[in-house]
Protein backbone atom coordinates (compact mmCIF):
# COMPACT_ATOMS: atom_id res chain seq x y z
CA UNK A 1 0.00 0.00 0.00
CA UNK A 2 0.94 3.74 -0.90
CA UNK A 3 1.97 6.07 1.81
CA UNK A 4 -0.59 8.61 1.07
CA UNK A 5 0.25 10.82 4.08
CA UNK A 6 1.37 14.92 3.55
CA UNK A 7 2.80 17.53 5.06
CA UNK A 8 1.83 21.20 4.27
CA UNK A 9 3.72 23.77 5.61
CA UNK A 10 2.40 27.26 5.18
CA UNK A 11 5.17 30.58 5.73
CA UNK A 12 3.99 34.15 5.58
CA UNK A 13 6.81 36.10 4.03
CA UNK A 14 9.07 38.07 6.66
CA UNK A 15 8.43 41.71 7.51
CA UNK A 16 8.52 44.48 4.43
CA UNK A 17 9.47 47.62 4.22
CA UNK A 18 6.72 49.44 3.33
CA UNK A 19 8.45 52.85 3.54
CA UNK A 20 10.05 52.21 -0.11
CA UNK A 21 7.75 53.50 -3.20
CA UNK A 22 6.46 51.60 -6.05
CA UNK A 23 3.71 48.76 -6.74
CA UNK A 24 2.78 46.22 -3.68
CA UNK A 25 4.70 43.37 -5.47
CA UNK A 26 7.79 44.77 -5.72
CA UNK A 27 8.28 45.80 -2.09
CA UNK A 28 10.95 44.38 -0.60
CA UNK A 29 12.08 42.96 2.77
CA UNK A 30 12.61 45.42 6.15
CA UNK A 31 15.41 44.82 8.09
CA UNK A 32 13.68 43.15 10.29
CA UNK A 33 12.28 40.87 8.04
CA UNK A 34 15.89 40.31 6.25
CA UNK A 35 17.00 39.24 10.18
CA UNK A 36 13.67 36.96 10.84
CA UNK A 37 13.53 35.04 7.31
CA UNK A 38 16.33 32.88 8.25
CA UNK A 39 15.27 32.18 11.82
CA UNK A 40 12.00 30.48 10.02
CA UNK A 41 14.41 28.40 8.00
CA UNK A 42 15.99 27.28 11.25
CA UNK A 43 12.87 26.31 12.91
CA UNK A 44 11.89 24.44 10.31
CA UNK A 45 15.12 22.37 10.00
CA UNK A 46 15.44 21.54 13.67
CA UNK A 47 11.14 20.78 13.66
CA UNK A 48 9.99 19.01 10.29
CA UNK A 49 11.07 16.71 7.80
CA UNK A 50 12.95 17.84 4.57
CA UNK A 51 10.70 19.77 2.09
CA UNK A 52 10.43 18.20 -1.49
CA UNK A 53 9.15 21.61 -2.95
CA UNK A 54 9.00 24.72 -2.58
CA UNK A 55 6.21 27.19 -4.15
CA UNK A 56 6.52 30.68 -3.64
CA UNK A 57 4.69 33.92 -4.67
CA UNK A 58 6.10 35.89 -8.10
CA UNK A 59 6.09 39.01 -4.78
CA UNK A 60 9.59 40.56 -4.29
CA UNK A 61 9.01 40.33 -0.13
CA UNK A 62 8.15 36.46 -0.54
CA UNK A 63 10.71 35.97 -2.82
CA UNK A 64 13.17 37.61 -0.46
CA UNK A 65 12.32 35.47 2.04
CA UNK A 66 12.80 32.18 0.54
CA UNK A 67 16.21 33.26 -0.71
CA UNK A 68 17.01 33.51 3.29
CA UNK A 69 14.86 31.26 4.70
CA UNK A 70 15.60 27.67 2.20
CA UNK A 71 19.77 27.80 2.69
CA UNK A 72 18.98 27.25 6.37
CA UNK A 73 16.68 23.61 5.53
CA UNK A 74 18.50 20.54 5.78
CA UNK A 75 18.10 20.32 1.97
CA UNK A 76 18.11 21.92 -0.85
CA UNK A 77 14.53 21.03 -2.26
CA UNK A 78 13.25 22.57 -5.79
CA UNK A 79 11.86 25.74 -5.68
CA UNK A 80 9.01 27.16 -7.79
CA UNK A 81 7.28 30.43 -8.29
CA UNK A 82 3.57 30.41 -8.58
CA UNK A 83 2.18 33.92 -9.74
CA UNK A 84 -1.28 32.37 -7.98
CA UNK A 85 0.24 33.05 -4.55
CA UNK A 86 -0.12 36.63 -4.73
CA UNK A 87 -2.59 38.17 -3.61
CA UNK A 88 -4.68 34.85 -4.01
CA UNK A 89 -7.39 33.74 -2.13
CA UNK A 90 -8.55 30.67 -0.88
CA UNK A 91 -9.74 29.39 -4.20
CA UNK A 92 -6.45 30.21 -6.00
CA UNK A 93 -4.03 28.61 -2.97
CA UNK A 94 -6.03 25.62 -2.70
CA UNK A 95 -5.84 25.12 -6.98
CA UNK A 96 -2.00 25.82 -5.65
CA UNK A 97 -1.82 22.40 -3.32
CA UNK A 98 -4.28 20.33 -5.93
CA UNK A 99 -1.27 21.04 -8.35
CA UNK A 100 0.67 19.48 -6.05
CA UNK A 101 3.00 16.79 -7.85
CA UNK A 102 1.71 13.03 -6.07
CA UNK A 103 5.40 12.14 -5.38
CA UNK A 104 5.99 15.36 -3.09
CA UNK A 105 4.60 14.34 0.00
CA UNK A 106 6.08 17.69 2.26
CA UNK A 107 5.62 21.07 0.65
CA UNK A 108 6.03 24.65 1.30
CA UNK A 109 4.05 27.28 0.43
CA UNK A 110 5.09 31.15 1.02
CA UNK A 111 2.70 33.62 0.53
CA UNK A 112 0.89 36.11 1.86
CA UNK A 113 -2.36 36.78 4.17
CA UNK A 114 -5.40 36.64 4.36
CA UNK A 115 -5.24 33.88 2.20
CA UNK A 116 -2.30 31.63 4.20
CA UNK A 117 -4.77 32.56 7.79
CA UNK A 118 -7.99 31.62 5.28
CA UNK A 119 -6.32 28.32 4.04
CA UNK A 120 -5.50 26.86 7.30
CA UNK A 121 -8.88 27.59 8.63
CA UNK A 122 -10.39 25.66 5.18
CA UNK A 123 -8.04 22.98 5.33
CA UNK A 124 -7.78 22.33 9.33
CA UNK A 125 -11.21 23.83 10.75
CA UNK A 126 -8.60 25.69 12.82
CA UNK A 127 -8.26 29.50 13.20
CA UNK A 128 -4.57 30.92 13.53
CA UNK A 129 -3.18 34.31 13.54
CA UNK A 130 -0.06 33.86 11.21
CA UNK A 131 2.31 37.14 11.49
CA UNK A 132 4.84 37.85 9.32
CA UNK A 133 7.35 34.96 9.20
CA UNK A 134 4.75 32.65 10.86
CA UNK A 135 4.82 29.08 10.01
CA UNK A 136 1.67 26.60 9.94
CA UNK A 137 2.62 23.43 9.73
CA UNK A 138 -0.36 20.93 8.42
CA UNK A 139 -0.72 17.00 8.31
CA UNK A 140 -3.00 14.94 5.96
CA UNK A 141 -3.97 11.45 4.68
CA UNK A 142 -5.08 12.14 1.32
CA UNK A 143 -3.45 13.47 -1.85
CA UNK A 144 -3.22 16.73 -2.40
CA UNK A 145 -5.94 17.01 -5.45
CA UNK A 146 -8.33 15.55 -2.82
CA UNK A 147 -7.31 18.65 -0.45
CA UNK A 148 -10.78 21.02 0.73
CA UNK A 149 -12.51 21.84 3.89
CA UNK A 150 -11.38 19.26 7.11
CA UNK A 151 -8.40 17.64 5.05
CA UNK A 152 -5.95 18.25 7.17
CA UNK A 153 -5.34 18.57 10.87
CA UNK A 154 -3.11 21.52 12.08
CA UNK A 155 0.44 20.63 13.72
CA UNK A 156 1.50 23.79 15.74
CA UNK A 157 1.56 26.98 13.92
CA UNK A 158 4.35 29.59 15.39
CA UNK A 159 6.39 32.39 14.67
CA UNK A 160 10.35 32.02 15.25
CA UNK A 161 11.59 35.65 16.59
CA UNK A 162 14.90 36.20 18.39
CA UNK A 163 14.24 36.74 22.08
CA UNK A 164 13.77 40.25 23.04
CA UNK A 165 11.47 40.73 19.79
CA UNK A 166 7.70 40.36 18.92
Amino acid sequence: MRDRSRGLVLVRHAKSDRTVAGADHDRPLAARGRNEAPLAGEWLREHEEPVDLVRCSTATRARQTGELLLPELAGPPRVEYDPRLYGGGTGELLEVVHDLPAEDHHALLIAHNPGLEELVALLSGTTVELKTSGIAVLRASGEWNEAGGGWARLETHVTPRRSGTS
